[in-house]
């Protein structure tokens, strides 16, 4: 029986992927970031997640990136939309759900 390699990346070069396209983290904000499309309203320590069909905008902290269950999350995000799109990181499940998982991380 052969074994299979997985064409999956690593969970920590996936959390190193969506750190990259995090916009605020570690960066001082400044007229500069506002032209060149960095949003403002991010504090310092989260990232943006668009939620659900309508594709709401969540503001999430970074720590939520260790804990499974926000994990899930990224891996059903992963497999649904991959990396490669200029849609922001969008999580594949309905905001209700979100919602509940999000206040229970708090």
């Amino acid at each position: 029986m052969a074994i299979r390699k997985s064409n999956k990346l690593p969970q920590t070069a996936v959390i190193k992927q969506i750190l990259k396209r995090c916009s605020s983290l570690g960066k001082k904000q400044s007229y500069d970031d506002e032209q060149a499309g960095l949003p403002l309203d991010v504090p310092k320590g989260h990232f943006v997640v668009y939620v659900g069909e309508n594709r709401s905008r969540y503001i999430v902290p970074i720590s939520f990136l260790t804990r499974p269950e926000f994990q899930t999350l990224l891996h059903q995000a992963e497999e649904e939309f991959g990396f490669d799109h200029d849609m922001g990181l969008t999580i594949p499940c309905e905001e209700v759900v979100f919602q509940s998982l999000t206040s229970m991380l708090r």
